[in-house]
C-alpha cells in the first residue's frame, strides 16, 4: 500500500501561481507512472500531467505551457508547477502514483486549487 499525501493547493487570482506536492509515505517497486489529475464540479476526473521513472513527461493540452511536473525522488515527492492560473484550473487535484499496466493504482486525497479574483 503506497499513502499519497497531497499540499500546495488554495486560492490564488488568474495569472498566479501554485505548487502542488505529492508525498508517498510509501515506496513500492510496481510503480511506474506518476500523475496528477483533477475533477472541477460537475466533470469527470481528468489526466493533467504524468511521469514515469524513465522520466517521460506527457501533458493534457489545456495545461501545456503552463504547467511542469517532476520529481525528487530522494524526497519521494512529485510536484505540479503551474504558472499563468485560470478560472478553468478550478478543480481538486488528485496525486496518482500506478503500474505500468495500471492495474496497481493508489491515490491521493487530494487538494484544492480554485483560480478567481
Amino acid at each position: 500500500q503506497v499513502q499519497l499525501v497531497e499540499s500546495g493547493g488554495g486560492l490564488v487570482q488568474p495569472g498566479g501561481s501554485l505548487r502542488l506536492s505529492c508525498v508517498a509515505f510509501q515506496s513500492s517497486s510496481y510503480i511506474y507512472t506518476m500523475a496528477w489529475y483533477r475533477q472541477a464540479p460537475g466533470k469527470q476526473r481528468e489526466p493533467v500531467a504524468w511521469i514515469t521513472t524513465e522520466d517521460t513527461l506527457n501533458y493534457a493540452d489545456s495545461v501545456k505551457g503552463r504547467f511542469t511536473i517532476s520529481r525528487d525522488n530522494a524526497k519521494n515527492t512529485v510536484y505540479l508547477q503551474m504558472n499563468n492560473l485560470k478560472p478553468e484550473d478550478t478543480a481538486v487535484y488528485y496525486c496518482n502514483h500506478r503500474s505500468r499496466t495500471g492495474l496497481i493504482a493508489f491515490w491521493g486525497q487530494g487538494t484544492q486549487v480554485t483560480v478567481s479574483s
